[in-house]
């Protein structure tokens, strides 16, 4: 985090990065020194309601994040600054969003946490958006003209009014993670069993093992529970992904699979009130497959330089996640994450265990043909996976990787596998590898 003093001093000339978290109500004239070379300024945790006109001299600007402030208009000059293409504007106050706030080049929007009740329909008329973050508002509809968003690959609408899925939405052609939960739909859903409960002065808090869009994981140990487990607690009543509420529905429907993290109690008396799941603590030797999507890769996972893995881990790594989805699909629950950096893997033995249910919506038995159509988007994700799991090994493995990745990656959703198929030869090529 930087600060005024060294904004004014000139320290921080050049500089390509701007962290200011300092009770800002105006911007500092001193910024727009740097319009030579400011691309990323983050203006998180003030009190700003406003940005000037001058913001337009920032002409390399690409990302600007004004979270936790004090908006309650998205401001118009954004759609003006030449370079920016991804605008973060999570629990402000936005209830109106004008046509005119949205950057041509707009590639990555989020408004998370707002009261926004109505999107302007020259949202669809962004050809490069491919990220889109709107849990947790007040929308009773999506305009229409997002079915022109044909690079669109990440959608969050958990958290809000809706009453449908419009029939465009299951057609898009790169939609691949998408988050429902928590709309008034009217779908109706089986009936789960409810979690044991574990309160909170039995446990004894360990250290922090992770932290996630929807909250911190840490390991504890609890008084009537022989080994210890993993506690998410949540970070508050809406996160990028959704409700936790509608997290702990999934979690249950999910069920129990080898390859799939699902928690074995609810947390109660929190002192701040906070909800929480335990769940298995996964072995110390298990690594997270990649790491979460950059502000460059946008809906890309993010490898280390020259990652590289065997034939026979990638193969065990993909039949067990392929798996673990199908479940999932089959019961009912579209994880809306399916990212290589929810996958733990044992680097090993190549067992996988996907967790983070964060983004997960139950999806009704009825009607079947709706249900088949959402989970045709996430048939895709898996095949982006499959794609890198192939690109990090070598050949035969990776062409064959290669060869089912591409049917799940099929322009038209209704043409793709689903994924028990998906699975199954998932498991063939690991099967083969062995024989």
């Amino acid at each position: 985090m930087h600060t005024l003093e060294q904004l004014r001093s000139g320290a921080l000339a050049g500089t390509r990065r701007l962290d200011l978290a300092c009770g800002l109500t105006e911007l500092p004239d001193e910024i727009f020194a740097l319009a030579d070379t400011l691309e990323v300024l983050n203006l998180s945790g003030n009190r700003l309601r406003d940005l000037p006109h001058q913001l337009t001299r920032l002409h390399k600007l690409k990302v600007l994040f004004a979270s936790d402030n004090d908006f309650e208009v998205l401001p118009e000059v954004l759609g003006d600054c030449p370079a920016l293409q991804m605008v973060g504007f999570k629990a402000n106050r936005i209830a109106d969003v004008p046509a005119a706030s949205l950057p041509r080049a707009l590639r990555w929007l989020t408004l998370t946490d707002n009261a926004i009740g109505h999107l302007p329909a020259e949202l669809g008329q962004r050809p490069a958006l491919q990220k889109l973050m709107l849990a947790g508002n007040r929308l009773h509809a999506l305009p229409a003209s997002l079915q022109n968003a044909q690079r669109l690959e990440l959608l969050r609408v958990s958290a809000n009014r809706l009453t449908e899925v419009p029939g465009w939405l299951t057609e898009l052609p790169c939609l691949s993670w998408l988050a429902l939960a928590g709309n008034a739909m009217g779908w109706v859903c089986p009936a789960v069993p409810e979690l044991p409960a574990m309160a909170w002065p039995d446990l004894s808090q360990g250290p922090l093992l992770g932290e996630g869009a929807s909250g911190h994981i840490y390991q504890v140990q609890a008084s009537a529970w022989p080994h210890p487990l993993a506690l998410k607690l949540f970070k508050g009543e809406v996160t990028s992904d959704g409700l936790p509420e509608d997290e702990l529905a999934a979690c249950l429907a999910a069920g129990q699979h080898p390859a799939l993290t699902t928690p074995v109690a609810r947390l109660t008396e929190h002192p701040a009130q906070a909800q929480g799941l335990l769940m298995p603590l996964i072995p110390a030797t298990h690594v997270n497959l990649a790491g979460p999507p950059s502000l460059q890769s946008c809906t890309r996972d993010v490898y280390p330089p020259g990652f590289q893995l065997s034939a026979a881990l990638v193969l065990g790594i993909a039949s067990d996640v392929a798996g673990a989805v199908a479940h999932l699909h089959q019961r009912g629950v579209m994880h809306g994450d399916l990212y290589a950096h929810n996958i733990l893997i044992d680097p090993v033995r190549g067992q996988a265990q996907l967790g983070d249910l964060g983004a997960a919506t139950r999806l009704p038995d009825h009607p079947p043909e709706m249900r088949r159509r959402l989970l045709a988007l996430e048939v895709r994700a898996m095949g982006c996976l499959l794609e890198e799991l192939a690109s990090h090994t070598s050949a035969p493995a990776s062409q064959a990787l290669h060869a089912v990745a591409q049917n799940c990656l099929l322009p038209m959703p209704s043409d793709r596998p689903d994924m028990a198929t998906v699975a199954a030869q998932c498991q063939s090529l690991a099967d083969g590898l062995t024989a």
